[in-house]
This record gives structure tokens, C-alpha cells and sequence, in this order.
């Protein structure tokens, strides 16, 4: 019962402050404290405010804090060693699978392919020495060439 008177002076006492900050031309100020001040109204209206009272005064309700704020715990563990393992469970199972594709050899299926349905061989390529000096070499002279060196 006193919730409920508190709660509809504090409504009246917004309104009041909101006329007087609509009288000093201060239009949208003044809405936006009527619509503060009609909070509290409202909840007295729906009964949420004696839910509240009789939520503050129940064992029970205490005790399903309790069981929420547990969940939370184990909630907030779990996360916790799932970033340390590396990941969800969608990617460590993408990663093995991964891995099990790769730890079969390439040629392990040429043989099923016949000799016309083989994929062209690679050109061979430069010895690694002579290609890395050429690719130092022809930069250096597209940098000398964009100076006008």
C-alpha cells in the first residue's frame, strides 16, 4: 500500500515538474519528464509493483535468484574453457576434418585415373637461387625505371 502511494507522488510531482518546464517554453524537456514521471504510475497500474513486493518477501523467488545466478556460472565457465581450447565445437571439428583430408597422400588416387584423365605435369621450374636473384634484380630496375634513373 505505501509502494503504491510513494510511487503516485512521485508520478504527480513529475507532472508538476513538467508543467513548470513547459511553462519556460522548454517543450521537449517537459515531455520527456512527463514520460519519466508516468513511469512509476504505470507500474502501480499493472501490479507490477506489488509482483516486486511480494518477489523482495519470498524465499523461493530468492532462491530461484540463486539457481539463475548458478546457471550464469556455468554459463560463463564453459566460455571460458571453450576460448582456451581454441574454438567452438563447429571449428575444431572443421579443423580435424581438415586435417584427416590432408593426411591422405596426393598420389594415393592417381592410380584410379587413367592415363588420359591425368592432369598435365608442372613445368619445371627455375632453380631457387637464379629465380630469387632475377625477382631481386627486377624490381630494383622498375624502381630505378620509375625514377627516371
Amino acid at each position: 500500500m505505501i509502494a503504491e502511494t510513494v510511487c503516485s507522488a512521485v508520478a504527480a510531482a513529475g507532472l508538476g515538474i513538467a508543467a513548470i518546464t513547459a511553462y519556460r517554453k522548454r517543450f521537449l524537456a517537459a515531455t520527456r519528464i512527463a514520460a519519466y514521471s508516468l513511469v512509476p504510475l504505470g507500474l502501480v497500474m499493472t501490479g507490477v509493483v506489488d509482483w516486486l513486493a511480494d518477489t523482495a518477501f519470498s524465499p523461493m523467488a530468492w532462491a530461484g535468484f540463486g539457481v539463475l545466478g548458478a546457471s550464469w556460472v556455468l554459463f560463463a565457465s564453459t566460455r571460458a574453457v571453450e576460448r582456451r581450447r581454441g574454438g567452438t565445437r563447429k571449428e575444431r571439428k572443421a579443423a580435424r576434418s581438415a586435417a584427416e583430408r590432408e593426411a591422405v597422400a596426393p598420389e594415393a588416387s592417381a592410380a584410379t585415373l587413367g592415363p588420359a584423365n591425368r592432369p598435365a605435369a608442372r613445368p619445371a621450374a627455375k632453380p631457387a637461387a637464379e629465380s630469387r636473384g632475377d625477382d631481386d634484380f627486377s624490381d630494383i630496375e622498375a624502381i630505378l625505371k620509375k625514377h627516371g634513373i
